[in-house]
């Protein structure tokens, strides 16, 4: 093994997480590679449709060292100019990315004198090193139903990371399946355009976006929601599998409602728990779905109601949500073909793919043992999954604290490796990390 292929760090992921990193790594002088399979921002680049943008205004795009530069502190940027913003992140440090390189597998190497290693087999070849970051995110594998497979063939199926605008899909209806963020906004966007849409309603909750003069985002973060720890939410570890509340940025942003949709045309139905060719089958719950929708949003209000009392602010009043629609007769049965249903998008989600990762990390659900991202076995690490350590882990407002929390892991595990190569006691070295020596 070539030193040239030894690193003290290794980032696998080339995303706004992975560079967060490599950014606080470079700051500290410590040497480090980041491989990234596609391209810098490949998610954003290649997993989302034509009029996606941030449902969180741009003042939260604050990558270390990197705060958003354009002037619309309060809007909403595209996806466009998402890529681009994290394309220029890279460049303005210089860091260390390698593009198009797929990395097939981490494993714990033999221990080694002074210093612990991995291998990291990718295709451009096997590399060491003592730290091993995954930057990879949560969602790897679309999840798609196994019922899907009895749809008939003439209907086109589309994961929602597949879909691009109205204008790409045949002509026809098109049927969502799922109502989180991505299911609301392409049903959105599918509406906006003028095409049939049939939406299957779950139980993910919806946001409002502006309540008493201020985007609802301001007001969670003034109260502190976005830096809270998950061992101080009250449902603890479970809120990581929790379904984001809907919302969107769209036009300068907007709250969703289900109802107003229904009201313009759209086909709302239950959950959907059957297929048997062409006929779809729904469960019983549009109401019920579309009540709890509103009761969630109904309760952020309340708790910024009782932060405004608590702390004397001023703030205009609104009156409470009245529903514009209600369902009267639901159906529980659709045939796809006899509504002209030519399109199915499945917003049904992702599952974790962390099998090329070959130590013992992971929980019976595939999930990562970890601490802050710490993982149990010394030198590997994990960054940018949802709730890592707040609800901030996986959004531009809260990678910085996290990248910064586990690159001090980091130095602080280096250095000790430096003081036991040249013989200074570890307690020099310790005392010298913490005086940022």
């Amino acid at each position: 093994m070539s030193a040239s292929s030894h690193f003290t760090v290794i980032i696998v992921g080339g995303g706004q997480a992975g560079l967060s990193v490599s950014y606080c790594l470079n700051q500290l002088g410590i040497d480090h590679l980041v491989l990234e399979k596609n391209k810098i921002a490949h998610s954003w680049r290649s997993k989302r449709w034509d009029s996606f943008c941030l449902v969180t205004p741009n003042w939260q795009c604050t990558l270390p060292g990197y705060p958003y530069p354009g002037g619309d502190l309060d809007g909403f940027m595209p996806r466009d100019k998402i890529v681009q913003y994290i394309e220029a992140y890279a460049r303005s440090f210089q860091s260390p990315v390698k593009e198009g390189v797929a990395v097939t597998r981490v494993a714990q190497a033999p221990k080694l004198e002074r210093q612990d290693r991995f291998q990291v087999e990718t295709t451009l070849g096997d590399f060491t090193a003592n730290h091993v970051v995954i930057a990879t995110g949560g969602y790897h594998q679309p999840q798609i139903p196994r019922m899907a497979a009895q749809l008939p063939q003439p209907i086109l199926q589309l994961h929602s990371s597949e879909y691009k605008n109205p204008e790409s899909l045949p002509d026809g209806a098109v049927m969502v399946v799922g109502t989180g963020q991505s299911g609301c906004q392409i049903a959105e966007d599918l509406h906006l355009a003028g095409r049939q849409v049939h939406l299957c309603v779950g139980s993910a909750p919806r946001s409002p976006r502006r309540y008493r003069g201020k985007d609802v985002v301001d007001w969670l973060d003034q109260m502190g929601y976005y830096d809270m720890p998950i061992d101080e939410h009250p449902q603890k570890e479970s809120v990581r599998t929790k379904t984001n509340h809907y919302v969107t940025g769209r036009g300068g942003g907007r709250e969703i409602d289900l109802r107003q949709f229904a009201l313009e045309g759209m086909q709302l139905y239950g959950r959907l728990n059957s297929i048997q060719g062409s006929r779809l089958g729904f469960q019983d719950n549009l109401k019920q779905n579309l009540d709890h929708a509103d009761a969630v949003a109904e309760s952020i209000k309340q708790t910024i109601d009782k932060y405004i009392a608590q702390n004397q602010i001023e703030a205009p009043t609104e009156p409470p949500y009245e529903p514009a629609w209600q369902p009267q007769t639901v159906p529980l049965e659709a045939d796809a073909l006899a509504a002209n249903i030519t399109t199915i998008i499945w917003s049904t989600g992702y599952r974790m793919d962390f099998s090329w990762i070959d130590v013992p990390v992971f929980n019976g659900s595939g999930y990562p043992a970890h601490e802050r991202g710490v993982a149990a076995v010394d030198g590997l690490y994990f960054v940018g999954l949802p709730w890592l350590y707040t609800w901030g882990s996986a959004r531009f407002s809260g990678i910085a604290q996290d990248a910064r929390y586990l690159v001090d892991c980091i130095a602080l595990r280096h250095k000790m490796h430096y003081s036991r190569a040249v013989h200074i006691p570890d307690e020099a070295a310790l005392g010298g990390y913490i005086m940022g020596i």
